[in-house]
């Protein structure tokens, strides 16, 4: 079984918040991490995106202007120090240039023979990351986003990020996903009036919808092996298990399934399995999913996960939630995580009509063609996705 800090990777609106709270919960064994990686994507010296490029005032006053992805990785580093198993949740495509840019690594991460969060003299394997070298093949091809990027650093041939693979390779990758028809107008609703002075994002960009960059994130762990060949709840024959199907490259299965998230295929050693939750089902079955995903990453499940309303967690859930403000409202406030009422589908007729009514005809435009550009890679990641 797999002790690597659990990474939570996910695009913006897909319940995560909540689902990070049953995690919250387990305060003698997980030190959770908030959303990182946004502070050095928005605010710092190696930030991807454009959204606050004219506003120098907004970065400084985030707190965060001075937020490298090396900085980052530090303090995962410390806080992985105390003992407890870490447990990351993030909007994955923090680690990408925007709109299918080519990615270079971020330049803090770049420099050769050191360790990542210590020292340029750090031995090999030392602290969280334990890396003492980083690759740098291949470059990028110049394009201009707006913001520090392109890097004029090298690339990493197949890696998609802007974070060495030896570095993405501490982790234990999990995903969460959620249908664009409900988290791309929760998304949109958080970037105009009025809720858009209290988060400080003043416009809507497609581009941060968060599918693409996740499903091309999940292929590339698939290709290196550093996820799969085994999917959580699957069985060899087709029945759903608490372990999963070894599913080789030409489509056979082989091997045996497990309870305890990993997959043995001719005595190789064990796999982290592909680990897929739709917050839709989430929702649905709250004790099922996480029951069965903390089987798959190696968390001992509790009923108790699914409640947080004592004043400890309350305090926990304020203080971790703080820095994006507006986002986290129902997260924050909410007290437990059960089943919700069983909604009847809406067709896409009366989605359109609702999002006319609430932003208009321009801002239902803007939310279906943001829709309709996402379901083809969420409907793939969908196929892998936890059954209980």
């Amino acid at each position: 079984m797999s002790n690597k800090p659990i990474f939570v990777a996910t695009h913006p609106r897909a319940c995560s918040t909540a689902f990070e709270r049953v995690f919250m919960t387990c305060r003698d064994t997980l030190q959770c991490i908030h959303e990182p990686f946004g502070d050095a994507f928005y605010y710092g010296p190696e930030r991807l995106s454009s959204r606050y490029e004219n506003d120098e005032k907004g970065r400084i006053d985030s707190g965060f202007a001075e937020s490298t992805f090396k900085t980052i990785l530090d303090r995962i580093e410390r806080e992985g120090d105390e003992g407890k198993r870490l447990f990351i949740k993030d909007i994955i495509h923090y680690l990408f240039p925007p709109n299918g840019a080519p990615p270079s690594i971020a330049p803090s991460l770049e420099r050769k023979e050191r360790g990542v969060g210590t020292s340029s003299k750090a031995p090999t394997n030392s602290g969280f990351c334990g890396v003492t070298s980083v690759p740098t093949n291949g470059t990028t091809d110049g394009t201009k986003l707006g913001a520090p990027y392109p890097y004029g650093t090298n690339a990493e041939p197949a890696n998609p990020t802007v974070i060495p693979s030896a570095i993405l390779d501490q982790f234990h990758f999990t995903f969460l996903i959620r249908h664009p028809r409900s988290s791309i107008p929760s998304y949109y609703r958080c970037t105009v009036p009025p809720l858009d002075k209290l988060t400080g994002f003043y416009n809507f960009m497609p581009s941060e919808a968060g599918y693409d960059e996740l499903r091309r994130m999940f292929d590339y762990l698939r290709s290196i092996g550093q996820v799969g060949p085994g999917i959580a709840t699957r069985s060899t024959n087709g029945t759903e298990t608490t372990g999963n199907a070894v599913i080789h490259s030409n489509g056979e299965t082989n091997g045996h399934a497990t309870t305890n998230g990993t997959a043995t295929t001719n005595g190789d050693s064990p796999k982290i399995d592909i680990c897929v939750v739709d917050a839709d089902d989430l929702l649905d079955d709250p004790k099922g999913i996480i029951e069965a995903y903390c089987k798959s990453v190696g968390i001992p499940y509790s009923p108790e996960m699914l409640n947080w309303d004592s004043k400890e967690d309350q305090q926990q859930a304020k203080a971790a939630f703080e820095k994006w403000h507006g986002f986290h409202e129902d997260a924050k406030n909410s007290c437990d995580l059960k089943p919700r009422m069983q909604k009847q589908p809406k067709t896409r007729e009366v989605e359109d009509k609702e999002w006319r009514e609430k932003f208009g005809e321009k801002g239902a435009r803007t939310i279906r063609e943001t829709v309709d550009a996402n379901v083809e890679d969420y409907e793939y990641l969908k196929q892998f996705a936890l059954k209980v």
